[in-house]
Parts: C-alpha cells; sequence; structure tokens
C-alpha cells in the first residue's frame, strides 16, 4: 500500500507541473483523479489505523466509523474537481491553447504504467475489503483516463487538434463525477444510521417473530456501526410460555440473528403480552396509544 501512496504522489506532482508547461488540461485532470486516489489511499490507511482504537468514554461505539467519515469527505472532494474541471474544460472549449503533445504522450504513458501497477497490487487485497475495491476500481479507471490522455496527446502531435484536450477534460471529469456520485450514497446512509442495504429488514423481522416463545416484536432499530458490523435494538414481546423461559428465549433470537444474518450486536428489550405497548410502531420508536408493561 505504501508504495502505491508513493508512486501515486510522485506521478501527481509529475503531471501537475507537465500539465502546466504544456498547457495541458487533460493532464492536470488526469493528476487530479491520480491524486484523489493517493488521498483515498492514504484516509484507508490512516482509518484503519483509528478505527482499531478500543472504544472509551467519548467514543462508546469505537472509531470504526472513522473510515465513512473519511470516505465523504473524499468522495465530496470528487465532486468538487469534477465540477471545477467542466467549468476550466468548457472555457478552454471556445478559446482552445496550445498544447506540447510530445509532453502530454510522455506523462501519459508513465501515468498508465503506474496506474497498471498500483491496481495490481491492490488487486489481491481488494476481495476482504470494500474500501480496498473501490481503490481497485478507482486505479483501473486512472488506467483508462491515461490511455485517453495519450490518445489527445498523439492527435495533437499528428492533427494540431486543440480542441480534443479539453474534450478529453470533461470526459475525464465526467467519469469522475459518475463514480463519486454513484459510492457517495454509502457513506451517507450509514451515517444518517440507514438499514444495512445488503440486509432483508423483513426478513430479520419474520425469522424472530417465528421464533419459539415469541409473539411479536416492534420498535426495530437495524443500523450499521460499522462498515462490517450490523447492529439491532428492539423491543420482543413474549408469550406466557417464552416469558417464564426468558434467557432460554433471549438466548435463541440471538444466536439465530448472528447465525443467519450476522448482526454480533443486539440489544432486546423484552415484554410479556398481557401488557406489550399497544399500536406500536414497527420501526423506530414512535406509539400512538403507549401502555408501559413489564420489561427485561
Amino acid at each position: 500500500m505504501s508504495v502505491a501512496i508513493w508512486a501515486n504522489g510522485l506521478l501527481t506532482v509529475a503531471q501537475i507541473v507537465g500539465g502546466i508547461l504544456s498547457g495541458s488540461l487533460a493532464l492536470i485532470a488526469d493528476a487530479l483523479h491520480n491524486f484523489s486516489d493517493m488521498a483515498s489511499l492514504v484516509i484507508a490507511f490512516a482509518a484503519r489505523k483509528i478505527a482499531r482504537r478500543p472504544a472509551d468514554e467519548r467514543m462508546t461505539f469505537g472509531y470504526g466509523r472513522i473510515e465513512i467519515v473519511a470516505a465523504l469527505i473524499n468522495y465530496t472532494t470528487l465532486i468538487l474537481i469534477g465540477f471545477y474541471l467542466i467549468y476550466e474544460g468548457g472555457m478552454r472549449m471556445i478559446d482552445p491553447p496550445e498544447v506540447q503533445g510530445w509532453t502530454v504522450v510522455i506523462l501519459g504513458g508513465v501515468a498508465l504504467v503506474v496506474d497498471t501497477l498500483t491496481a495490481l497490487l491492490t488487486y489481491s487485497m481488494q476481495k476482504g475489503s470494500v474500501n480496498i475495491r473501490a481503490l481497485f476500481l478507482h486505479n483501473l479507471s486512472d488506467a483508462l483516463a491515461s490511455v485517453a490522455v495519450i490518445v489527445g496527446g498523439s492527435l495533437i502531435i499528428l492533427y494540431d487538434l486543440r480542441w480534443v484536450d479539453p474534450a478529453i477534460t470533461i470526459g475525464i471529469a465526467l467519469y469522475i463525477l459518475y463514480l463519486a456520485f454513484t459510492e457517495i450514497g454509502g457513506p451517507i446512509r450509514t451515517l444518517m444510521l440507514g438499514s444495512p442495504p445488503d440486509l432483508d429488514c423483513e426478513s430479520v423481522i419474520d425469522t424472530m417473530r417465528g421464533t419459539e416463545g415469541v409473539a411479536d416484536v416492534h420498535h426495530v432499530h437495524l443500523w450499521q456501526m460499522q462498515e462490517h458490523q450490523v447492529a439491532l435494538d428492539c423491543h420482543v414481546v413474549l408469550t406466557g410460555k417464552g416469558w417464564e423461559n426468558i434467557e432460554s428465549t433471549k438466548k435463541r433470537i440471538k444466536d439465530t440473528l448472528q447465525d443467519r444474518f450476522g448482526i454480533a450486536h443486539s440489544s432486546l428489550e423484552f415484554e410479556h403480552e398481557d401488557c406489550a405497548h399497544e399500536d406500536a410502531d414497527l420501526y423506530g420508536h414512535g406509539t400512538a396509544n403507549e401502555h408501559v408493561g413489564h420489561s427485561h
């Protein structure tokens, strides 16, 4: 990972300097895309270290969500960069400046090599982590952007087609925006305490309702504590028999949640069916006519 960070960092500097000297906005666009990948690698690296810190009195859920916050910052930055590049590219389409084609082709070639190597380095690590998989896909897209830059530089050398450079810049910017907008929803959903996207909430509720000794469930909250940690809390209404064997009923529910859905963290409040909340909402914690019963 550190090799990939250094390689992308040096490449970013080289492309920005080359872009300024050659007058190529496409090179600078590719450099910013590479910089975003380097930032992603640094963020992933730093966030993983911070995420391992244990929970304390200030962060009772632990530090795992730092990766989600970091991802949100990264995607937001990408969106701002994308819009800026479209604006600059549009201005250059109106009045295309002179571009040094050979500088563009050479630096584009170097970028292609670095992007391909980085993609290969992150490929073996991407199967177990959504974070690393996003990096791998970004590097792959970087390699394609570098190919576009090389093609653009070649057309400038051969035919002096100056409008190709801003056109490729706008193309790269649109692709950056597409990536950012499709991926930013995940971190937002997690920070908004949304239920995990790959978890069937109805199936979880039906499974709990089908457990021996359980009459019903309500006030269900399902959320992601971290990228791979799902949490649940809810009220469980027990039958008379379930109430008599409350500890074994609780163990059955928790074991089922862990085995079938991977929910390791569950907080359950129990109510007897004779004195349970009336007209309670299934999700959230609102009730139309609350009748407080015995809880355990």
